[in-house]
């Protein structure tokens, strides 16, 4: 049997088109074996974009076949930016659109962070196409994850922080994302905008690490993504993702009801997403598995790769033990 390279390839002419919905082109990348088993991996953000390198690690791809989804206006989707019809509603709709553009009847999905919100809110709606899911650094759209990250994590990053007020025109954080997303529109002129979007990128990475970033020389380029990725992202936060934890468990609920597994894998020194997120997780659904690991908030973290790929070739054992799911076509793999 011939399979195609295990590198990531990106929808161009050559290969199936990319996904157009609402005037919003939705850039996808394959890799691994095109008859394995289909997983779909969501990013984080919102607006951060797929990252390939950061996650193929995960998977054998001698057996998984791998989709990878630039949500609305991020990565190469356009356009770059973009907030139009971009909500959580219609990134749910792209997802299972593409899903049926590809052919898979059924996938596992995997996320990491917003991208784990995501992965349950999607398995929520679409149980029937969904054979398992994979979470890591699971982000319940609250607003007390929010007010914990810009708040309550302050005093781990005070330069950082005053830098990212002073950006933003305020100094009252109840106020700041909305702040923020104002000077991070189009019209907002282009020195605003740069300046929210580098102190934002120097306030996250600093609490990601734990300790002062010596900040980059970047391009334009790279601000420019920069911008487009927290104008999504101050866009989605203010709404809270248009999610909400209680709407959010509840879909996890009606996944694990319709027989999707769950598993969570978080660490416990994750200073994004509150490592008691997989124990709410766990009391609201207790059919799912909720692990805690020796790790940080981010996909690099050895122990919490580790996890997460054990996580992954559990879910897709289990998969492939499973007999077929009433009402889905038959589907073969390698």
């Amino acid at each position: 049997m011939t399979h195609r390279s295990h590198r990531p390839r990106r929808a161009t002419s050559a290969s199936p088109p990319a996904l157009s919905r609402d005037a919003c082109r939705i850039a996808w990348t394959e890799a691994g074996n095109p008859l394995g088993q289909p997983v779909v991996v969501l990013h984080g953000g919102p607006g951060s974009g797929s990252r390939p390198a950061a996650v193929l690690h995960l998977f054998d791809l001698t057996r998984t076949r791998v989709v990878l989804v630039d949500q609305r206006g991020a990565g190469a989707s356009t356009p770059r930016g973009g907030l139009r019809h971009n909500n959580t509603m219609r990134l749910i709709s792209d997802l299972d659109a593409l899903r049926a553009q590809l052919g898979i009847a059924r996938w596992g999905v995997v996320g990491g962070s917003w991208g784990a919100a995501l992965a349950l809110a999607y398995a929520g709606r679409h149980p029937s196409r969904v054979t398992g899911v994979v979470l890591r650094g699971l982000f319940l759209t609250s607003t007390r994850e929010v007010r914990g990250l810009f708040i309550g994590a302050r005093a781990l990053a005070p330069r950082e922080w005053q830098r990212l007020t002073a950006a933003a025109g305020t100094t009252r954080a109840d106020r700041l994302i909305g702040c923020c997303a104002r000077r991070l529109q189009p019209g907002a002129g282009a020195a605003r905008q740069r300046a929210v979007a580098l102190a934002w990128s120097a306030y996250e990475d600093a609490i990601l690490t734990g300790r002062p970033v010596r900040g980059a020389r970047r391009n334009q380029r790279s601000v420019d993504r920069l911008i487009d990725k927290y104008r999504i992202q101050a866009h989605y936060l203010q709404r809270a993702c248009w999610l909400g934890e209680r709407r959010l468990l509840a879909l996890a609920r009606e996944a694990a009801d319709a027989g999707v597994p769950l598993h969570a894998v978080h660490g416990t020194r994750d200073r994004v997403c509150p490592v008691d997120n997989v124990d709410r997780l766990g009391r609201a659904v207790p059919a799912a598995i909720v692990e805690r690991v020796q790790a940080g908030h981010l996909a690099s973290d050895a122990a919490l790769a580790h996890g997460v790929a054990r996580a992954v070739r559990e879910m897709l054992t289990a998969a492939a033990d499973a007999p077929p799911h009433a009402g889905s076509p038959a589907q073969s793999h390698a």
